[in-house]
């Protein structure tokens, strides 16, 4: 209102418009929001919801949004200021387990306002990698003749996954084909993958075998991976060598014909002989062990040919005998002998007789035994005879001697009544004689009685009872 001062006056409106300023920042609400994600999660699926306003007015309050990534997730518009974060490609939980997302919403102002929502996204973990060996085929080794349950290697297999989806458990495959015979020498541990060999083998009879080991998770559903194994079988020396030529059966060997006019180097015969062993251990050599005459013969120690080493003289037997050892070059060596003979002769023709002669030593051999086993026998006898002889005379003179042998008091005291008849003893004795074994054969020699007895205790010299006299009896004892 204005007033003059004559007491007029006047009436205007005035209008104040406010001009925005931007003082205000966007503002974003979210709505939904989904974590973690499983990784098989298929493009497009919506991750978060949300919505944003701006306070301000005219551009101050016009809002846009940005993602900072847009390789795997992205902004979509949904409804007026409402913004959806959906997936654009496939997701790796093995190559990114989370993503860090940050939403960035600015207005229009001068200068311009920004609020920035950060958005966690885990992703889950979904059975998608199989187990994964470290190598691509196995070979392991183990000698043969092996204790049972020998340990020989171990297969390893990693899974990418988390959980129960990477837990990995080993087996062996089934084979596949008729081609390919199953091996039960072979086991693996399922926690930890360890190869064992359950028997000896015998690197003659199987020298290697292939296995297929599979490894598998605890997934649903599990997913498995084979790898192949071969297990190669080394030698030992367990084989000693084996003598083709000459034979070596129980039949008599051949004679091998050499002419006495032979010159030192002569060809006679050759060993022949094989190892079933490889390698060093198959590698033969040949040793002259022991012949009639050593210094006639040389063998070649790698081929085994015999050979004569000098000239034949006549002073060489013309049946020779060679044993040829046949070592073997493992460690301990092992060898086998080959025995052969030679008939030194002048002319083929006469090869008849020394031919013969192998049945006639073995004549003579069998002779001989038999001469040695009656010579064993008789002595034998002879030994028991000798034995049964001086036991029986023991126990003789043992029953001799345990008796005393009283020979006839009756006779002697007759002899001494004679005696004292005659006058021959200056007085009368009696005598009491104890006679052992084979006195019977002692000098003491007693007469037949020629007179009456005496009496058995006193022995009377002149008349009547007065006269009596009682003698002394003097034991006597003879030995032989």
């Amino acid at each position: 209102r204005a007033r003059d001062g004559g007491g007029l006056s006047a009436i205007c409106k005035v209008l104040v418009e406010v001009v925005d300023v931007n003082d205000n920042a966007p503002e974003l609400v979210v709505s939904s929001f989904s974590s973690p994600l499983p990784e098989n999660t298929v493009p497009g699926t919506v991750v978060a919801l949300f919505t944003v306003r701006d306070r301000d007015s005219g551009a101050n309050g016009k809002v846009s949004c940005a993602l900072e990534d847009q390789l795997s997730f992205s902004l979509r518009p949904a409804y007026k200021n409402y913004y959806e974060l959906v997936t654009v490609s496939a997701l790796d939980r093995e190559e990114t387990p989370r993503y860090i997302l940050s939403v960035t919403a600015a207005d229009a102002g001068s200068p311009p306002l920004t609020t920035t929502q950060t958005f966690t996204v885990d992703i889950s973990d979904v059975n998608d990698n199989a187990p994964v060996f470290n190598q691509t085929s196995y070979t392991m080794y183990v000698r043969e003749n092996n204790v049972p349950t020998v340990f020989v290697g171990a297969v390893s297999a990693a899974d990418a996954d988390v959980g129960l989806n990477a837990k990995v458990t080993y087996s062996l495959a089934p084979v596949q084909g008729p081609e390919r015979p199953s091996c039960s020498c072979i086991s693996v541990n399922s926690e930890n993958g360890h190869v064992f060999v359950l028997r000896p083998l015998d690197y003659e009879q199987l020298r290697q075998t292939e296995v297929t080991v599979s490894a598998s998770d605890a997934g649903s559903p599990p997913l498995r991976a084979n790898v192949s194994v071969r297990l190669v079988v080394l030698d030992e020396n367990d084989n000693a060598p084996l003598v083709l030529y000459p034979a070596q059966d129980s039949s008599p060997a051949s004679s091998e014909l050499v002419p006495v006019s032979a010159e030192a180097g002569y060809l006679i015969s050759k060993v022949v002989a094989v190892d079933a062993d490889s390698g060093q251990n198959s590698w033969l050599s040949y040793h002259l062990l022991r012949a009639t005459d050593p210094g006639l013969f040389s063998v070649g120690v790698q081929s085994g040919e015999v050979r004569l080493r000098r000239p034949v003289t006549e002073r060489d037997s013309v049946k020779q005998k060679l044993v040829v050892l046949v070592r073997d070059n493992g460690k301990p060596p092992l060898s086998a002998t080959a025995a052969l003979s030679a008939l030194l002769l002048k002319d083929f023709s006469d090869v008849r007789l020394p031919h013969g002669s192998p049945a006639t030593e073995d004549q003579d051999d069998s002779l001989t035994t038999y001469l040695i086993i009656a010579l064993v026998f008789v002595s034998l006898l002879f030994l028991i005879s000798t034995a049964v002889f001086v036991a029986r005379k023991v126990c003789k003179r043992k029953e001799l001697e345990a008796g005393h042998v009283l020979y006839g008091a009756d006779n002697l005291q007759s002899g001494l009544a004679d005696a004292a008849a005659a006058g021959t003893l200056p007085r009368a004795y009696c005598y009491e004689i104890s006679l052992t074994t084979g006195s019977g054969n002692s000098e003491f020699k007693f007469l037949k009685p020629i007179v009456p007895s005496l009496p058995p205790q006193h022995c009377a010299v002149g008349q009547g009872p007065e006269e009596q006299q009682d003698f002394a009896c003097v034991p006597v004892s003879t030995e032989d």
